[in-house]
């Protein structure tokens, strides 16, 4: 691997490996953490499906794809879609997606490009 491959994986190491954020969410009597930053991996499922027009079940698959527990291991699965899809309320849904989603709202920027 080139030097800079070397910095640019070394940088993005760094970054996934700090600590995780909390969200407290007083309505499902629950925290949700999260990471600081994610791989395009994780984001380019979601950048389809917005631009597809799709933007709540983007916003439902963020959610599933990145709130984690404590120990930082996913609180969903894909098993959980539809129900977060029609049987959780709305205006917390986007309360939470939002500030899960602040950490890579430049992807977003960039995605619009």
């Amino acid at each position: 691997m080139s030097n800079v491959m070397n910095n640019i994986t070394g940088h993005f190491k760094e970054k996934l490996s700090g600590g995780l954020q909390k969200i407290t969410i007083p309505e499902w009597k629950t925290d949700i953490y999260h990471k600081g930053t994610y791989p395009f991996a994780v984001e380019s499922k979601i950048l389809q499906l917005q631009q597809q027009g799709k933007t709540v079940e983007a916003l439902v698959e963020s959610l599933i794809q990145k709130a984690l527990d404590p120990e930082g291991k996913p609180m969903f699965t894909k098993f959980d879609k539809n129900a977060l899809m029609n049987e959780a309320d709305p205006s917390v849904l986007l309360r939470v997606c939002a500030e899960l989603n602040n950490a890579t709202s430049d992807y977003e920027d960039i995605s619009k490009n």
